[in-house]
């Protein structure tokens, strides 16, 4: 039986792995948050890992606030880097498989076709910057057994995302502004823990040694922000007028991608890996929604 460690536990993806867990009986999985495994601090890791040792490590933990990130770059180096760095060496002395979350903010977003995994990487923030740090100190520490899955638009039943956003506003306001000029792919978590999951059992991975790699996944089609919110306010029935608006009308700190579609055939021919609609997703989560409720 492969002894799993999944961090950040608690993140939305987190989550997700541990409702898709109770599918896999077939592995030992044990689900680390900052409480057990904080990677924001050196010392936490190594004892860790001195007192357990797994078969394969799944690192969803990262500083995801995006915004925040630009004020707050050397917590953001530490645990998108500098902790990444640190686990990849302990899935190495350990003998263990490494999967490790990434993103679209790798790129800068100017291109306007899918992103395959060998375009050029020119990231434009502080996360996306860290986040590549990331992706860097893997391949440099593990020339095998390692496989980095960049994703884009992550959202679920749980945690606070996009979705549950536009749902608290949609019912509270009469009108909202949306930007329609970043396009890209919403991606379910709840997809993106069976892909993992399915990815962790598959021959390819579980063979003797494998080249480190890159892959992408998000959910298939293309859409914008604006036609995101317009999906999940017609689907649930909201009354609440839309209005597209440009980047330059909501300015964040961190810059935006304006593309960050990623191309996912390399994750399906290699994995015979599955990969649903973004609104038939869409529609699986509001229904989870409603169930929670």
């Amino acid at each position: 039986m492969s002894n799993i460690l999944v961090t950040g536990a608690n993140g939305q993806l987190g989550k997700s792995l541990q409702a898709e867990a109770k599918t896999h009986s077939q592995f030992d999985i044990v689900f680390a948050d900052r409480k057990v495994l904080d990677l924001s601090k050196t010392e936490s890791i190594d004892v860790y890992f001195e007192q357990n040792k797994f078969d394969v490590i799944i690192n969803c933990a990262a500083h995801t606030a995006v915004d925040k990130a630009e004020s707050e770059p050397e917590l953001a180096d530490v645990i998108n880097h500098l902790a990444v760095k640190q686990l990849a060496k302990k899935a190495q002395q350990q003998h263990a498989k490494l999967i490790h979350i990434s993103t679209d903010y790798v790129f800068n977003g100017q291109q306007h076709r899918p992103y395959i995994e060998q375009d050029e990487v020119d990231s434009q923030g502080v996360y996306g910057v860290t986040k590549l740090a990331g992706e860097q100190a893997v391949l440099q520490s593990m020339a095998e057994d390692a496989l980095i899955i960049r994703t884009s638009w992550v959202y679920s039943e749980f945690g606070n995302n996009f979705v549950k956003t536009m749902l608290r506003l949609g019912t509270d306001r009469d009108s909202l502004g949306i930007i329609y000029d970043q396009v890209g792919t919403p991606t379910y978590a709840g997809d993106l823990a069976k892909a993992i999951m399915h990815i962790v059992g598959h021959e390819s991975f579980t063979k003797a040694a494998f080249a480190s790699e890159i892959y992408h996944y998000s959910n298939e089609g293309v859409c914008s922000w604006y036609d995101f919110a317009k999906a999940i306010f017609e689907h649930e029935s909201i009354e609440c007028d839309v209005s597209a608006i440009e980047t330059k009308d909501y300015p964040t700190p961190a810059k935006r991608p304006h593309y960050s579609v990623l191309n996912k055939s390399k994750i399906k021919q290699i994995f015979q890996t599955a990969v649903p609609y973004w609104k038939d997703s869409l529609v699986a989560c509001l229904q989870k929604l409603k169930e929670r409720k």
